[in-house]
């Protein structure tokens, strides 16, 4: 049958726009499957956000080679991977981190962290990512000690708010032995070995890696129940980063991940052969180094601050005006009379939660240092100046000199040579206080010291290196300092 012109070009269009339609549908299937191969935008994505952790909580947090690592570590990093998000890892201590936390320092805490009723009214958890238990150990040496009915009259030992403790506390009566409590295992260990406490309750985990470790203890009773271990955030802050958390952990779950962790960090390892002192030397002179390094940044910004703040409060100190007098009474009575530790606990955590706005740690420890010394700096140049015989400032005065000129030309020339051991000795006196900045998570020389024997339970050692370390710098600096006190003030 023949088709009119028009019916052929019907037939034409309408099989154009068939094939056509065809191929936007194929198009858009295509489309929709290849987006459905994105990984998906989250609240999360691209942000970073700062995370506070202990610092001897092995193995769940702790040092090798110099990297923080463990399944905290591992878990948080992983999930900040399958979210997006990055993360900033603060190593503080338990507590510290703690106060770092409800202070805005950081945004989250993961430390080992037993989700418990009281803390749930002041930190809002992630789901459990570890069941945790609670062992009692002794010293591999004792053999009086076997279990609870053992510790009638003694006193052990357990770390400061953690489920140890908690347990530790609900059978003392029972059992008739005293609590204390201490900051970090490698101390409690350390304490146990020693014997100034019978037995020692810490998780067991902890408990089993530090004895595979050869820290000198042995558990001797079995896994007693204990809580969950939980990511935690600020109560009603940071719900993404909370949900993050959860989603993220879910997925490592589900693809075998977070089991391959557990199994890293937890599966029997051979027992680690005790190196010889040397070795330990050559192994911790890296991280040591890095810490002398910082302890030496921190203590000269300090001094030269104070040093400014001790020039200034200590002519307002010997000043005509009451006002300026009263001022710098007021400043160096605050400082020389609170511990230089509160002082710290203050600048890093108190004030952020004034002022709304977070310090780094540097800065915190060098406001502290320089403060406190710039008090103590203030009496130097206040005895120094009046030190000097006034009939040298009458002097100077009579032959028609200007306060500040007879200062300047006359006085301050030789309370100068007075004040310059007061100096010399307030110089080392704060760049031993440096160590006090280690509670505040300050990598300085004796956090790093801290982070090695946590890790390797060799503390007499340790220590050992680390005050012959501070001893060469300090008669290092006071050799330099005498010499350029000779040099200058002939």
């Amino acid at each position: 049958m023949n088709m009119s012109r028009a019916g052929k070009l019907s037939v034409a269009v309408t099989a154009l726009l068939a094939l056509a339609g065809g191929f936007v549908g194929v198009s858009a299937a295509t489309a929709s499957q290849s987006n459905s191969n994105v990984q998906p935008q989250t609240a999360v994505t691209g942000e970073t956000y700062v995370i506070g952790t202990d610092t001897t909580f092995a193995p769940f947090e702790y040092r090798k080679d110099g990297e923080l690592t463990g399944i905290d570590m591992d878990l948080i990093r992983d999930i900040a991977a399958n979210q997006g998000f990055t993360v900033e890892i603060k190593s503080l201590g338990f507590d510290a981190a703690l106060q770092a936390l409800q202070s805005n320092q950081v945004d989250g805490v993961i430390a080992g962290m037993s989700i418990t009723d009281e803390r749930k009214l002041v930190f809002d958890f992630s789901d459990p990512y570890f069941d945790s238990g609670v062992q009692m150990a002794v010293a591999d040496t004792n053999t009086e000690i076997t279990g609870y009915t053992d510790l009638a009259g003694e006193t052990v030992v357990a770390k400061r708010g953690s489920e140890g403790e908690t347990f530790a506390n609900s059978i003392k009566e029972e059992y008739g032995f005293t609590v204390k409590a201490l900051a970090d295992s490698a101390t409690m260990y350390d304490d146990v070995k020693a014997g100034n406490s019978a037995a020692v309750f810490d998780d067991y985990p902890v408990l089993a890696y530090g004895i595979n470790q050869n820290n000198g203890l042995k558990s001797v009773t079995e896994k007693e129940q204990g809580s969950s271990y939980g990511f935690a955030v600020n109560k009603g802050q940071n719900p993404e980063l909370l949900a993050a958390f959860n989603t993220g952990l879910a997925e490592l779950k589900s693809n075998g991940d977070y089991q391959s962790i557990l199994d890293k960090y937890l599966e029997q390892p051979a027992p680690v052969a005790a190196s010889g002192f040397f070795g330990l030397l050559s192994d911790s002179l890296p991280a040591l180094m890095k810490g002398l390094g910082l302890t030496l940044l921190a203590t000269g910004l300090s001094i030269l601050v104070a040093l400014v703040l001790g020039v200034l409060f200590g002519f307002f100190k010997v000043s005509e005006s009451r006002v300026l007098r009263g001022l710098a009474s007021i400043y160096v009575s605050i400082f020389r009379g609170t511990p230089l530790l509160v002082q710290a606990f203050f600048f890093y955590f108190g004030l952020p939660q004034l002022t709304g706005q977070p310090i780094d740690v540097l800065t915190a420890g060098v406001l502290t240092l320089s403060l406190n010394a710039g008090a103590y700096m203030t009496e130097i140049v206040r005895g120094g100046i009046q030190s000097v015989d006034p009939g040298q400032t009458e002097a100077g005065r009579s032959l028609g000199l200007g306060y500040v000129t007879t200062m300047r030309r006359v006085v301050l020339p030789q309370a100068v040579k007075i004040m310059t051991p007061s100096f010399i000795n307030q110089f080392v006196m704060t760049l031993k206080d440096t160590s006090l900045l280690a509670v505040i998570g300050f990598a300085e020389l004796t956090y790093q010291g801290q982070q090695i024997y946590a890790a390797n339970f060799r503390t007499g050692e340790t220590l050992l290196i680390v005050a012959a370390l501070y001893f060469i710098v300090i008669n290092l600096l006071t050799m330099l300092s005498n010499k350029l006190d000779k040099r200058f003030n002939k």
